[in-house]
């Protein structure tokens, strides 16, 4: 489920749902907010429900709904064709994780594998999240499409997480029967037939797979003891400026027990607010698919007096 001229969207799009305010909140149909702090609201609530439709509608003024729903229809239109080796993983993963019995036989088959490498890294896997984040974070430094401000929330969102993931019982026995159990009813309820299936489905049946895929993302998070809900429940935001149908927002949170915050910055449409950095992002994309589109019969027609060889 993949969508590659929108790729660019959907981090600061998740960026923006993470960032939501504790006041008043509008109706969930109503594109924007009358406030900042209710846009942001009425976001976080339809980001926690897994309503990923109406928060796409909600999060953007209905022109920029209405185009990026269109170029989203024009790609599915020509997906991309499917490698053998592809093709052959994803039947292999769908027939282990709906074939009938499917948690006692992947347990079965992954509790030998569990001791043994639980035998084998134990002791090293504080050392190796470590290095892991090292890497991150020096990938993150050289990242010459984020700021300073950007740069700085992703390390402070690392810097919690490195505790959890270097304390975490990953190998527990009990913790993955049930991640088994999450997966194989997650898979089942998505009901995906074939790949070309997840590069043809319209944007209602995408967005209605991808709430059940974050449905189960949640529960398996859940599992080893991280909860999206509890950290999205934490958020509080005070006003930082506004001015001129623009508005800086503080946004104070809570992951896994320590306290951070950011800033965003939304804007004002014909009367609604939204988020900035979404808005710009949205645009671009539309923008390069339009080019895109423009592109392909001119370089089509640009030699007129070639010859194709068979």
């Amino acid at each position: 489920m993949r969508l590659p001229s929108l790729r660019h969207v959907l981090l600061p799009l998740l960026a923006a749902l993470l960032l939501g305010a504790c006041h008043g909140k509008d109706e969930a149909a109503q594109p924007g907010g009358s406030s900042p702090e209710a846009a942001l609201r009425t976001s976080i609530d339809l980001f926690k429900a897994g309503d990923f439709q109406g928060l796409w509608k909600h999060a953007l003024p209905p022109a920029d709904y209405a185009a990026m729903r269109s170029d989203w229809s024009r790609q599915q239109l020509a997906p991309e064709p499917v490698a053998a080796g592809d093709r052959a993983r994803f039947d292999e993963m769908v027939r282990k994780l709906t074939e009938p019995d499917a948690e006692n036989r992947l347990y079965a088959e992954l509790q030998p594998k569990l001791a043994a490498m639980e035998q084998q890294y134990k002791d090293q896997l504080p050392v190796l999240v470590s290095i892991g984040e090292a890497l991150v974070k020096n990938g993150l430094a050289r990242n010459p499409t984020l700021s300073a401000a950007q740069k700085n929330q992703v390390t402070d969102v690392l810097d919690a997480l490195l505790p959890w993931a270097q304390q975490t019982p990953w190998f527990d026995q009990a913790r993955a029967k049930q991640a088994i159990r999450v997966a194989v009813a997650t898979t089942r309820q998505l009901d995906l037939k074939s790949p070309e299936q997840l590069r043809t489905m319209d944007f209602d049946a995408s967005m209605a797979r991808y709430a059940t895929a974050y449905g189960g993302l949640k529960q398996l998070l859940a599992i080893y003891g991280l909860s999206l809900d509890a950290t999205l429940d934490s958020i509080r935001l005070g006003p930082v400026s506004g001015s001129n149908g623009r508005a800086v927002v503080r946004i104070d949170y809570t992951l896994l027990g320590k306290p951070l915050s950011t800033e965003s910055t939304l804007v004002q449409e014909d009367g609604r607010w939204y988020s900035e950095d979404l808005l710009h992002s949205v645009r671009q994309s539309h923008q390069r698919r339009l080019q895109e589109l423009a592109g392909a019969p001119a370089r089509a027609t640009s030699a007129p007096g070639a010859v194709t060889k068979d």
